[in-house]
């Protein structure tokens, strides 16, 4: 079991990196970012991967819906425990993220807001996840974070599309509690 709270480690580490490939990985091991969403890998590589990132003292969340060789079954989440070292997940399956938090790992219930109907849902799955914070996607609309944020117990991570200081400053007034981005720029805040 993790023994600080994610939203412990949030609140000292707002800006989440978000890597996407190999490049990243080095780019992400040269900043300063100590949170880190893990958005790609194979059965065969996820292990090194999440080790290179544990080894220079990472927080590791891997996005098991990325995961290339993998099927969308609690299993799963069973491998990044038994055969990583990450510390927890992210998905968009609230299954798979109540697997997660029984077998002690952080959970991130990721959300795409499109239209209304997904925005009411929100709170639901939320609730029935048990999900430690969730991310919003994308991360760029204050009006609608401030909603969220009103309607929900859990830390508020505005992730995609936060593009810019501008975009992260407006993110945190409307309530997020963290950041998470692909972009190096918004890594190095």
């Amino acid at each position: 079991m993790n023994t600080t709270p994610l939203p412990s480690l949030l609140e000292e580490f707002p800006v989440v990196a978000s890597i996407k490939d190999e490049d990243d990985l080095d780019a992400v091991l040269r900043s300063e970012c100590r949170v880190v969403f893990l958005l790609y890998g194979t059965v065969l590589d996820l292990p090194a991967v999440v080790q290179r990132l544990k080894d220079d003292g990472r927080v590791v969340l891997v996005n098991v819906d990325l995961l290339e060789g993998f099927a969308t079954k609690e299993i799963v989440v069973r491998y990044v425990k038994e055969r990583t070292a990450a510390d927890g997940i992210l998905s968009s399956k609230g299954f798979l993220l109540r697997a997660a938090r029984e077998l002690g790992l952080y959970a991130v219930h990721r959300f795409f807001l499109i239209d209304s109907m997904s925005y009411r849902n929100l709170a639901p799955q939320l609730r029935m996840s048990k999900a430690d914070c969730v991310e919003i996607l994308p991360g760029c609309m204050p009006r609608v974070i401030s909603w969220v944020v009103a309607d929900i117990d859990v830390p508020l991570i505005a992730g995609g599309l936060v593009c810019d200081r501008d975009d992260v400053f407006a993110a945190l007034k409307a309530g997020a509690s963290a950041i998470a981005s692909s972009n190096r720029e918004v890594w190095a805040m």
